[in-house]
């Protein structure tokens, strides 16, 4: 059986981001010293008590803490996004941590309707447009790659 974990980096009472993210450097090492395959950072916007708004940012930090378990997303927001810049942004952990980086992908609007319009420079997006942001992500992460 693999074991993975999924950190939403809480803030606990008393405390701060920064020991949030302290936090969760160091137990993404002791998982990977107890054999765990997988650690994946949530990606939540404007919420009290968690200090997980970058997965790309912190999983580049988490990465280089260790030395051989996957770290992943769980998961970006597509609809937030373009998808060349998080296909961008992937390709780059990738090269830096090769074959050891997960793409996980949500629909969440990512919070409020306040919170999804300012992550969205105040477009609105529509939530139907998912499936298409895959297939455009797909082609960026994959197909412009082999015609490089």
């Amino acid at each position: 059986m693999r074991l993975s974990v999924l950190n939403q980096v809480p803030i606990g009472q008393d405390s701060t981001p920064e020991e949030a993210l302290n936090q969760a450097v160091e137990l993404v090492k002791i998982t990977e010293d107890l054999g765990y395959t997988r650690y994946w950072v949530a990606e939540h916007h404007n919420t009290n008590g968690l200090a997980s708004s970058s997965p790309e940012i912190l999983m580049t930090r988490l990465a280089g803490a260790t030395s051989s378990i996957q770290i992943g997303s769980g998961g970006v927001l597509l609809p937030q996004y373009a998808p060349l810049k998080v296909a961008e942004n992937f390709r780059m952990l990738e090269a830096m941590y090769p074959e050891r980086i997960d793409l996980g992908l949500g629909r969440s609007p990512g919070g409020s309707n306040e919170t999804r319009l300012a992550l969205t420079d105040h477009i609105k997006k529509s939530m139907s447009s998912f499936p298409r942001q895959l297939e455009e992500l797909y082609g960026c992460l994959y197909i412009s790659r082999e015609h490089s």
